[in-house]
């Protein structure tokens, strides 16, 4: 496993980054971590949809949970939002116990589930006011309170319209402000941007980087988007069947990676053993194939392009197509899981999140 401790505060990626990455200095004076995750599992009769993850997300971090469909991310979230109780294993958040102190855990986080679930006829401050109401929030408090977040999101202007005129972007801004109502300083985003234009992804990406340093919030988010996930998170977690499979920072990850470039390539009529011919070339730290389509790390790009181009021509293969590029998240994902993180849109997972309003 890639740095299952590290810190995001030892490396950066190169270029303009969307949040400001690493803790601010005010942070060490927290006794624990935001997130503790210990052991954790749940099982489903004889179906394990997480198994004893460990792991620990420090005050201040936006920490990514990267993983393909049914990989367990969701299920991880139900329970560290206390949703579902876990079959075995322990985690805290924010110092309060996910099973024995629940009610404490849910008046000290905010979640924002995948479904957009803000009422389409009500105005932006009706939406926040009943969720204000929820959570026991005094009148004159709760007048300034609202203000607050509608201009944290730039919805000021449209704070009397109702949802139905707003865009998806909009929307999404609105959902962010309604989980911070309360002002919690734990933040749980599940797919936070699927859906959205490129331009509005790029805003909430600066919202959610704003806020994070404004209101001093650790947040954890699940995405499948893999730009999203380098611009946005200070470390970043893979998980698959259950398991945690590699966790680090971005840079830190793409580092782990043999090679300095990936060629995909594909090929017609191709030899059964054409694999290994791939792997004879110069410059190849690595090769892996799915579907006909071949990864190959390379230490020298375009050397072994040269090479690889040659070798076909020399054993009849047709070259069909053909791109080189850096390393990226895609490249750490098929290396530690063994296949792609298919970029597709899933029905909206449902939350039953009635038991975060409940009084005990």
């Amino acid at each position: 496993m890639v740095g299952r401790a590290s810190s995001r505060a030892a490396a950066t990626d190169s270029g303009e980054e969307i949040g400001s990455r690493g803790r601010s200095p005010h942070h060490a004076e927290f006794a624990m971590p935001a997130i503790e995750v210990e052991k954790l599992t749940k099982r489903f009769g004889d179906f394990v949809a997480v198994d004893h993850l460990s792991f620990v997300v420090e005050h201040g971090e936006i920490f990514g949970l990267l993983g393909p469909n049914g990989a367990g991310k969701s299920t991880l979230i139900r329970m560290l939002t206390t949703l579902i109780p876990p079959s075995e294993g322990t985690a805290r958040v924010n110092g309060y116990d996910i099973v024995r102190g629940a009610n404490d855990v849910r008046q000290s986080i905010g979640v924002i589930p995948q479904a957009m679930t803000s009422d389409l006829d009500l105005s932006a401050e009706e939406n926040l006011t009943i969720f204000a109401k929820l959570y026991g929030i005094s009148r004159e408090r709760r007048r300034r309170m609202i203000e607050g977040l509608l201009k944290a999101v730039d919805l000021e202007q449209w704070a009397d319209k109702p949802v139905k005129m707003f865009s998806g972007g909009m929307r999404r801004r609105l959902e962010i402000a309604r989980g911070l109502v309360h002002e919690p300083k734990m933040f749980f985003l599940d797919e936070p941007t699927t859906g959205l234009d490129p331009v509005s992804r790029v805003a909430v990406w600066e919202m959610l980087a704003r806020l994070k340093r404004e209101r001093d919030l650790t947040i954890l988010l699940t995405t499948h988007y893999m730009d999203e996930a380098d611009k946005l998170c200070d470390r970043i977690a893979i998980v698959d069947h259950g398991k945690l499979v590699a966790l680090d920072s971005p840079f830190k990850l793409k580092a782990s990676i043999p090679g300095k470039n990936i060629l995909e390539v594909s090929f017609s009529n191709a030899p059964a053993n054409w694999s290994d011919t791939l792997k004879s070339l110069p410059e190849v730290a690595d090769v892996k194939s799915s579907e006909n389509i071949f990864r190959i790390s390379s230490q020298n790009g375009p050397r072994t392009t040269v090479a690889l181009v040659e070798a076909a021509r020399n054993a009849g293969v047709t070259v069909t197509s053909l791109s080189v590029q850096s390393t990226t998240l895609d490249d750490v994902f098929v290396h530690f899981t063994g296949h792609q993180l298919r970029d597709t849109l899933q029905t909206a997972a449902t939350y039953d999140i009635s038991p975060m309003y409940e009084r005990r």
